[in-house]
């Protein structure tokens, strides 16, 4: 059987999606399918991954990419982003997997007109990327609405994802199931630990360009405990907001206490894990975001280390309270400190081989046994299933 994978987010680009697409076309691919992703060019190169054929043909125009896809022969097709469920008014079968992020306000504009071949726009050639911008996501928003219900089976990252989409389609109603994330394979395969003692290491992963993570939030409570405790803040990820965020470390005092490190390889971010006492990401929910599920805090457990995250979305269900980690219950900087404080002070610690084992739940084998089953006519008539973990 063929597979066609449609990813518009893939390595060598970083992040929860990216890592999503690939492991599961990877565990695909071990299982002996004929793998085929379709991704965008980057401009680093594509990424060379064993029994899987990378075609960087993506336009993120729904009518260019229309006559491209058209031209392959797939089987079936499964779709990594709900901007690309307009593939399910044209074809079947089509698995559509969602995150949320990508269809509360998708953010591929894949109906963005062409508005400069229109007679007479050339005299507003300046607004005209501003109207084709704001026009190509209302119109992908429309499209999303329309094509979500026609996918044979959609499959969500998380519980908490399946019920807000269906809060905002329920079209969708009866064709759904939370199919939950896995952790990457090397990330269990435990290294040498090198922690410190007497200093304690923390560490955050998140793109900088997201507010709803409240790094400054981290760091505003971290100030507080400064005097208090030996401790280091690790920052893994980029940004707009990086610059912002490293003035204000500089402004409370933490500038030797803080290390941003901008994107890393996945071998670094092990290395960094292994060596973290505590892993901090206590995300918000915005209108059109939220944390569907939070692949980095099963990184951060595969790898030996607890963490702290806030009781919200996807995050509530990445995190087995006392056992992997511990929750704030408001995202305040007085609650974070408290939070921190109860760590940094020895008076809640966790077991890292705990940790480990609750990560290791959540295998992407389990993830694609879950998906497969609506690869087939006859399994998809079931319709919504329970999730997999």
């Amino acid at each position: 059987m063929r597979i066609g994978i449609v990813a518009p987010e893939f390595p060598p680009e970083i992040g929860g999606m990216q890592t999503y697409a690939l492991e599961f076309s990877r565990e695909l691919a071990s299982r002996g399918y004929e793998v085929c992703v379709f991704t965008r060019p980057h401009d680093a190169g594509e990424a060379e991954i064993p029994g899987i054929r990378v075609i960087p043909v993506l336009a993120g125009r729904r009518h260019l990419d229309r006559r491209i896809l058209g031209g392959y022969q797939i089987d079936v097709w499964h779709v990594m982003n709900a901007a690309y469920s307009w593939l399910a008014l044209e074809t079947a079968p089509v698995i559509i997997s969602v995150h949320g992020n990508d269809f509360l306000r998708p953010y591929i504009p894949v109906e963005r007109p062409n508005l400069g071949r229109l007679p007479g726009l050339w005299r507003s050639k300046k607004w005209v990327p501003g109207i084709e911008a704001t026009l190509g996501h209302w119109l992908t928003h429309r499209t999303v609405r329309k094509s979500l219900p026609k996918a044979r089976h959609i499959i969500a990252n998380s519980r908490y994802t399946e019920k807000v989409l269906l809060e905002h389609y329920s079209a969708c109603r009866g064709k759904t199931s939370a199919g939950m994330v896995g952790v990457s394979p090397e990330y269990l395969q435990a290294g040498v630990s090198t922690r410190h003692p007497g200093m304690t290491s923390l560490v955050s992963v998140a793109r900088l360009a997201e507010p709803r993570k409240n790094i400054d939030l981290v760091l505003r409570a971290l100030s507080g405990l400064r005097d208090k405790y030996d401790f280091t803040y690790t920052i893994v990820g980029d940004g707009w907001l990086r610059p912002t965020l490293e003035s204000l470390a500089r402004e409370l005092g933490l500038a030797d206490r803080v290390c941003f490190k901008g994107f890393t390889s996945s071998g670094e971010l092990k290395d960094i894990l292994e060596r973290c006492d505590l892993f901090v990401l206590i995300s918000s929910i915005m209108p059109g975001s939220h944390e569907g599920f939070g692949i980095a805090y099963l990184e951060a457990n595969a790898c030996g280390s607890p963490v702290l995250a806030a009781r919200l979305a996807g995050a509530a269900e990445a995190v087995n309270e006392g056992l992997s980690g511990m929750f704030v219950e408001e995202i305040t900087v007085p609650a974070i400190s408290k939070a921190l404080d109860r760590f940094l002070s020895g008076q809640i610690c966790f077991d890292p081989s705990a940790c480990r084992d609750f990560a290791s739940r959540f295998t992407w084998k389990r993830v694609v046994d879950h998906a497969i089953e609506f690869y087939s006519p006859a399994k998809a008539e079931l319709g919504a299933r329970e999730p997999v973990a």
